[in-house]
């Protein structure tokens, strides 16, 4: 009994050491942790731990830190703004009109200011900015005319063309290291940016202004502050509610000696561009007729926006709001996942359907994918090239569904899908006759024109794969026409032949309708050229241009039908002239073998001719046996 007990004792001692050690353990681990952190702050900079929010006084509590941008918008100025001149969480709306003529004494901005973040800052709770304060702004010293654009056609960017001196001198570069920064420098606030394409254009991070006017003019910055003022004003007086990360993008149109500027907002929130006034756009519908729904004309807005959504398949392929501005901005994480579930999908859609509305090749999407998949080391970083190619995919894919009535009641399925109904065709007669004349080919050729000229509408990858197919038939018609020219010469040349008339008029014919084949075959071929088999915009207008003829697209396809059409024409004449030749001149021997082999060529020439315009014995047997009961009833 007394050793039961100290067996106890001792047991229950050993619990107390063993709790006391794990206890002790825990509380030097975590003095060694906080003697850890205590170093790294130490090293690193106890501001970057402990840094105080803005209106909040110093806190134990952990301090939230910038999160990567979830949008294309160039960020926010970080600085306050006694420091730097920015107005976080406000726009331009607040400045006044004397602010925005002097921006030539104000702080300079450029790339390697404190105004420029590591990583984009778009506050959680940031206060809506006053949009205008009617008190502070001046009026316009001039007559400021504004008129709405979209970032398209109507910026004229690629059309400028500016003259370069031709002059021939060999520019001096002075000694020691090459220093640019003299034309660099900021001009009364504007940075000069380089596109990725080349081209110069300027922002203002306080006011956030894109422009491609050359504010090195000493009269444009003042031009532009009244424009941005007056611009604000109306919006104010539109009751818009501007959102802290909205930017103006302004272009100086010169019409008929008149100067004027236009405009047009780009909220990243709601990934639109947008006006201070109602405003009809042909430009912005590009062609697409039926538009009625603020749901579908929102893809429309998006595409000029570009991100966040060819078929390519209309006229130009005009550039968008990021796309003409993709520097300073960073790439979010969740645009390039999105931009590579769209090229998936289309690539599934093209090994999967022959009628998908990818709006790009097998081929091209599977080189999408591939730099797609290289943009992600890109990601959460301020790389304007990877910006520039993400913004290009994404207003591409969002204009297809623009085009498609994607959304709407009646949204295009099939690439083949005619959303306004069929096209007036020809008459059904007329429409018979020109197949059968034409050996079938005229019936071929316009249901593939109607596959690839869909509503006014070029299906480019189907384009392609047509003009690749006329050429290498057309090809092969040059051959079998060269080789039918000889046949027919050399027939003429034969001493019978001559004596014989008919034979020699039917040769005359063929030799006529292989010339015909031969030169349609090489018009044709030279027709088709680099910029109508690659460029939608040629064939677009080609298209166009042959459905205003007398015949509308037919025309096209009797055209393509010729080369066709004119060598199996010159055939059939060969063959008679022969067969007039044999059944003239020969004796009856040769005529009773040559008969049974020529109606049995016929008839299986005839059969293949019936079946290739959809016309079979097996068909007729019905209607035969039909027509013969009525005979005999009668």
């Amino acid at each position: 009994m007394h050793g039961r007990h100290i067996r106890m004792f001792i047991s229950w001692l050993r619990h107390i050491f063993k709790t006391a050690a794990f206890h002790l353990y825990r509380n030097l681990l975590s003095v060694l942790l906080r003697l850890i952190k205590h170093c790294q702050s130490a090293f690193n900079g106890k501001d970057e731990f402990c840094q105080e929010r803005p209106g909040l006084a110093l806190s134990s509590q952990p301090v939230d830190r910038p999160t990567p941008s979830v949008t294309l918008a160039v960020p926010l100025l970080e600085a306050p703004l006694q420091s730097q001149g920015c107005r976080p969480g406000t726009n331009i709306q607040s400045q006044t009109h004397g602010e925005l003529n002097q921006r030539a004494n104000s702080v300079a901005y450029n790339a390697q200011s404190p105004c420029k973040s590591s990583v984009p800052l778009i506050p959680s709770s940031i206060p809506r900015p006053n949009i205008y304060n009617p008190s502070a702004v001046a009026m316009p010293v001039h007559l400021t005319t504004l008129i709405p654009i979209v970032p398209g056609k109507q910026v004229k960017r690629y059309e400028r063309h500016v003259i370069v001196k031709d002059v021939d001198a060999v520019f001096k570069v002075k000694k020691g290291p090459l220093d640019c920064s003299e034309e660099l420098v900021t001009v009364a606030g504007w940075e000069p940016l380089t596109h990725p394409e080349g081209a110069l254009f300027f922002y203002h991070p306080k006011d956030r202004v894109f422009t491609d006017a050359d504010v090195r003019d000493p009269v444009i910055p003042a031009k532009i502050g009244e424009v941005v003022d007056e611009a604000y004003r109306k919006a104010h007086e539109a009751e818009i509610y501007m959102h802290p990360l909205v930017e103006l993008a302004l272009e100086l149109i010169m019409a008929d000696g008149e100067e004027k500027w236009g405009y047009y907002f780009a909220d990243h929130d709601k990934r639109v561009v947008f006006w201070f006034e109602d405003h009809k756009s042909e430009p912005l519908l590009n062609n697409i007729r039926g538009v009625e729904r603020k749901s579908h004309v929102r893809y429309a807005l998006e595409s000029q926006y570009c991100p966040y959504l060819l078929r390519l398949t209309y006229y130009n392929m005009d550039r968008r709001h990021v796309e003409l501005f993709p520097n300073k901005r960073f790439l979010p994480e969740n645009a390039i996942v999105n931009l590579k579930e769209i090229v998936m999908l289309a690539q599934a859609e093209n090994i999967t359907s022959e009628t998908c509305l990818a709006p790009f090749a097998s081929d091209e999407v599977d080189s999408m994918l591939g730099l797609v998949d290289s943009l992600m080391s890109s990601a959460n970083e301020e790389r304007e090239h990877s910006v520039w190619i993400v913004a290009r995919f994404m207003r591409l894919f969002c204009n297809a569904k623009f085009v498609n009535f994607c959304g709407q009641p009646g949204a295009r399925l099939d690439v083949d899908q005619s959303l306004y109904g069929k096209p007036n065709a020809l008459p059904k007669c007329i429409r018979r006759f020109m197949t059968f004349t034409l050996f079938g080919s005229f019936d071929a050729q316009s249901k593939a024109i109607y596959k690839i000229w869909v509503d006014k509408t070029v299906v480019q990858p189907r384009w392609k794969n047509f003009i690749d197919t006329l050429t290498t038939e057309w090809n092969g018609y040059t051959i079998y026409s060269t080789v039918m020219l000889a046949v027919d010469i050399s027939f003429l040349a034969v001493q019978s032949v001559q004596t014989q008339m008919p034979a020699t008029v039917l040769a005359y014919l063929s030799t006529l309708c292989v010339l015909g084949s031969l030169v349609v075959s090489l018009v044709l071929a030279g027709q088709v050229n680099g910029s109508r088999r690659r460029s939608a915009k040629d064939v677009a207008s080609f298209m166009e241009g042959m459905s205003s003829s007398m015949l509308g697209l037919e025309s096209l396809a009797l055209m393509l039908s010729l080369p066709f059409a004119l060598l199996i024409w010159a055939m059939v004449f060969f063959a008679a002239a022969l067969s007039v030749l044999i059944f003239r001149t020969a004796d009856v021997v040769v005529i009773s073998i040559a008969s049974p082999v020529w109606f049995a060529i016929l008839c299986l020439v005839t059969w293949l001719v019936l079946a290739a315009n959809d016309i079979h014995v097996s068909h007729l047997r019905p209607w035969a046996v039909e027509r013969l009961f009525r005979l005999i009833q009668t």
